[in-house]
């Protein structure tokens, strides 16, 4: 009897020994994501979960203009990636839109040297932005804009995973 349950743990062994060995279950699945790896923080969206991309241009309070790409998911979470800058108002038939342009420039060069880099950071309204579920990253010009705009869009299309880094 001892002999008979000897063989049989020798012949349950190596059946077990034989089989693949199961992933941990902190492992994750091989997913096709997009990642972007911006200056303010990473983000990391899968591509199954994108439902749109969309990008547009407003004027903010009559004072920037805002271009911006949103990625929505079928989570509660919405992606913002935007580029700011001061609104310039348009002079009538183009005379001294020059003049106008020049002041807009000095007074950005003013608040960098004063360290006043609204420009560049930012902004949250503690609690409307972080209930609203956004994620906000700034970009440094327009083309970087369209540039991530592309990657995630072809990433999204293809199915295929992609880093952007501007």
């Amino acid at each position: 009897m001892r002999l008979l349950a000897f063989f049989i743990f020798l012949a349950t062994s190596s059946i077990l020994m034989s089989q693949e060995p199961t992933p941990p279950p902190d492992s994750a699945p091989n997913l096709p994501v997009w990642r972007a790896e911006m200056p303010g923080g990473i983000y990391v969206v899968a591509l199954s979960t994108i439902t749109t991309i969309s990008s547009h241009e407003y004027v903010l309070d009559a004072t920037a203009r805002v271009t911006e790409v949103t990625i929505g998911t079928i989570g509660n979470l919405v992606a913002r990636f935007y580029y700011i800058e001061p609104a310039t108002p348009a002079v009538p038939g183009g005379l001294g839109q020059s003049a106008v342009t020049f002041l807009q420039d000095k007074a950005v060069e003013a608040a960098d040297r004063l360290g006043a880099d609204v420009w560049k950071k930012v902004v949250k309204n503690y609690p409307t932005t972080t209930h609203a579920h956004t994620i906000e990253y700034r970009v440094e010009s327009k083309a970087v804009l369209q540039k991530l705009q592309q990657s995630v869009e072809s990433a999204w299309m293809r199915g295929k995973g992609a880093t952007f880094k501007p």
